[in-house]
């Protein structure tokens, strides 16, 4: 990566960081990138609202390859001395993804400087953090008719740079899931005449370590209760509402479907021989992020290639990513790439994006498009 280059984006990451927006409210954000993607390059630039995408086209006839970067930032007040901190209290760049814009923007730059012999497109997208982005933007792919997509996630505990692949599931499939059960009042005294969600949801809760044991998933499956929201604090009023809230993820998409089906109808036996009413809640919808094998073997040859650290994952991670949305539309691979061994873990107020891992990024991309 040219080093002029390098210092402009790095420059961009700070001034992104300093200005975060959470998910869905990205205007300057995106705003931002678009003015520099304009003054910096001849790139075609798509404005879809939301999100946008820039074009290098090499021609017609010619392969069809993109790159994703999200930059939505998350609700938490980051408590560092860096001279670009934060200046939207509340809000802050703690995932790194004013990093992967940043990246990506680099790569933008290289690529119209040098050209390619491929069409490449360059995706910019809200809403990671909520799994929106990724929902409302896979129709990208058929639209651009796109061959192959790739992008990367910053990673703390691995080696500084190193680039970490795995095959199939990279990054768990996910659901928030509320369980509404709704009965009737009566006098905690005489709990006889009313209906009670309580005891319902006491079962469902029970029957989770069932449903998620090892011995009856081929993968690992979670159930994590979040909260029991039940009745008032009213000791004279019997509880008649209720609601349990679960995150559910799986390591394979078919096992998380299987466990929202398995909660789902043991909620509504148990409300029916109570008498209860029972409906359902769906948040932060993720799919599984599962790598295509020949995508990811063209990250390990550009590694190889460039001789970049290279390190294989024996587990896909338990967290959630909506780049699988676009994976279910095309070929394509999500890497890892290193902060470092010691580096902070995201999502913390100590967590800052590093910027020796930017040149690492661009020069992976450009490795993936002259290999084709």
């Amino acid at each position: 990566m040219k080093k002029e280059n390098l210092a402009l984006v790095t420059a961009l990451r700070h001034e992104l960081h300093k200005h975060p927006e959470p998910s869905n409210k990205e205007v300057w954000t995106k705003k931002r990138l678009i003015e520099f993607l304009k003054e910096h390059t001849s790139l075609e630039i798509v404005d879809r609202g939301k999100w946008f995408y820039a074009v290098y086209r090499s021609g017609e006839g010619k392969r069809n390859i993109a790159f994703r970067a999200d930059f939505d930032a998350i609700l938490l007040n980051e408590k560092t001395d860096l001279p670009y901190v934060s200046q939207n209290p509340g809000v802050s760049h703690k995932c790194g993804h004013d990093g992967h814009s940043a990246s990506l923007v680099g790569f933008a730059l290289e690529i119209d400087q040098e050209g390619a012999d491929e069409n490449v497109f360059f995706l910019f997208q809200h809403a990671e953090e909520t799994g929106d982005g990724g929902a409302e933007a896979a129709v990208f792919i058929k639209e651009n008719n796109i061959h192959e997509i790739f992008a990367y996630h910053n990673m703390s505990e691995w080696p500084e740079k190193a680039v970490i692949v795995k095959d199939g599931t990279l990054m768990f499939a996910s659901r928030g899931m509320v369980i509404h059960m709704e009965g009737s009042p009566t006098h905690a005294s005489m709990p006889e005449y009313g209906k009670n969600p309580a005891y319902a949801i006491a079962q469902v809760i029970n029957a989770i370590p069932g449903y998620t044991s090892e011995d009856k998933n081929k993968g690992l499956v979670l159930c994590t209760v979040i909260q029991i929201d039940l009745g008032e604090r009213a000791f004279g009023v019997a509880a008649s509402k209720g609601d349990l809230l679960l995150t559910i993820r799986a390591e394979f998409e078919e096992e998380l479907d299987q466990l929202q089906e398995n909660l789902e109808n043991l909620a509504l036996e148990k409300g029916q021989a109570d008498g209860i009413d029972v409906s359902f809640e769906y948040h932060d919808v993720f799919p599984v992020t599962s790598n295509h094998k020949e995508s990811t073997d063209k990250i390990r040859q550009v590694c190889q290639n460039k001789g970049f650290q290279l390190m294989e994952m024996e587990q896909g991670v338990r967290g959630s990513e909506d780049f699988g949305h676009y994976l279910k539309e095309t070929k394509g691979a999500m890497c890892y790439i290193g902060n470092g061994e010691n580096s902070p873990q995201i999502h913390t107020n100590e967590y800052d994006f590093p910027d020796s891992i930017i040149e690492t990024a661009v020069d992976l991309f450009k490795g993936l498009v002259e290999r084709g």
